[in-house]
């Protein structure tokens, strides 16, 4: 008679990657509240700041194939480390920066901290600890964390703010990704892939993936998630505060302590943070038993209806938080799926790697959201029109995601 063993999903692994993912995101959601106060401070543009962001977003994507590569050659432990002491160090400097190019250098290093401390090198190890069984759902549960992040965020940082200035609430968040390391030695995960796949080199399978028009289809169609996901996140809340209609006094926005719209602002990010931790789950236990590629095209339209009625309508504390939610409950489901999708189709082995480039086109699309956000703000004084960009592109990405062969590569699954 034989025993089945069902095996956990809840690792030491799994944790402490989700407690890395959680700090990185809850710094980095943040940036969006800093938009008016260092641009009120130094009198910038808002493309100043916003082409910071750009840049950071940008650089996160070229680092990721970048410590995907470091953490499969060289040790996933030591990719982090250096991705650890990027971010601290980017952060810690940002504070002395006074001009805008002196912040735009420096959030290079940002960016290239966040993807050693990101989705790339995090979900690999997830992705290579858990059982195939269990795979999409820890993929999911990881990327959930990163939105656990986004809920206290940009509501810390706001708080913060409230008794400090901006300068010194980044030394604090210099401090805590650097205790977010008190979580590296449970990261243990072994290597987990066919005996092809340790006997190809990296040069092999990424020429392979290269040469296959579904990475590309994935590539391309991973752009618009980037595009609006940093829009909203460096944008939303500055839009929020100049656009929204005025909050009730006698509401229970006001009688949570929510009396302005910046405050809605703030709320927003962490709402649209807390709706993705179980959207994110859902999207990974459903990427377990049906169709990625499909579940990714659905979401993309969902994603695009939502954000063309919401521009329709007349902004409202009660549409910004109905936004916040259903937006939210989308936000970062498309992580599982897309990692879970790159596993299956080319294998464990380069995950970390080949998930980096397809991420690179994510972090693209985000550099032209937060840029083209704060270019044609100054422009046309609004951002009507980026927005309707992002609708755009999100259609594109519900398209391109039909045509994807969803079977393994190697002919064996992930």
């Amino acid at each position: 008679m034989t025993s089945i063993q069902k095996v956990a999903i809840f690792t030491p692994v799994l944790i402490a990657g989700c407690v890395i993912l959680m700090f990185n995101f809850a710094i980095r959601a943040s940036f969006g509240v800093f938009q008016i106060p260092i641009a009120t401070e130094f009198n910038w543009a808002r493309s100043d700041f916003s082409l910071a962001i750009a840049i950071q977003n940008l650089a996160w994507g070229f680092g990721q194939p970048i410590f995907g590569a470091i953490a499969e050659r060289l040790g996933d432990r030591r990719a982090i480390i250096a991705g650890a002491v990027l971010y601290a160090a980017g952060l810690a400097l940002t504070a002395f920066a006074h001009t805008p190019a002196q912040m735009q250098l420096l959030e290079i290093l940002v960016g290239f901290g966040i993807a050693g401390t990101g989705f790339g090198v995090i979900l690999a190890i997830v992705g290579r600890a858990a059982s195939a069984e269990n795979r999409s759902l820890a993929l999911g549960i990881a990327t959930a964390a990163g939105s656990a992040g986004q809920v206290f965020g940009a509501p810390v940082a706001e708080g913060l703010l409230a008794f400090y200035p901006w300068q010194t609430t980044f030394l604090i968040f210099a401090v805590v990704i650097i205790a977010a390391l008190a979580a590296l030695p449970f990261l243990r995960s072994p290597s987990v892939a066919s005996k092809q796949e340790l006997e190809e080199s990296l040069g092999t399978v990424l020429k392979r993936a290269f040469k296959d028009p579904s990475y590309t289809m994935i590539f391309l169609g991973f752009f618009s998630c980037g595009y609006q996901l940093a829009f909203l996140t460096a944008h939303f809340p500055a839009f929020v505060t100049e656009k929204c209609g005025p909050i009730s006094a006698n509401g229970l926005l006001a009688g949570i302590g929510v009396t302005s719209t910046s405050a809605l602002g703030a709320i927003a990010i962490s709402v649209i943070g807390l709706a993705n931790i179980g959207g994110s789950i859902f999207a990974g236990w459903l990427g377990k038993r049906y169709s990625k590629k499909y579940l990714l095209a659905g979401i993309y339209t969902a994603r695009t209806v939502i954000a063309a009625t919401f521009i329709l309508l007349p902004m409202t504390p009660f549409t910004v938080l109905a936004f916040s939610l259903s937006m939210g409950a989308l936000w970062l489901a498309t992580v599982p799926l897309t990692s879970g999708l790159v596993a299956h189709i080319y294998g464990l082995r380069y995950m970390g790697t080949l998930y980096g480039f397809v991420f690179l086109s994510h972090q693209i699309g985000s550099f032209f959201g937060v840029w083209l956000g704060g270019k044609l703000y100054d422009l046309t004084g609004g951002y009507t029109t980026v927005w309707w960009i992002g609708v755009g592109v999100g259609a594109f990405s519900a398209l391109v995601h039909l045509p994807i062969r969803e079977k393994p590569l190697m002919g064996q699954a992930a």
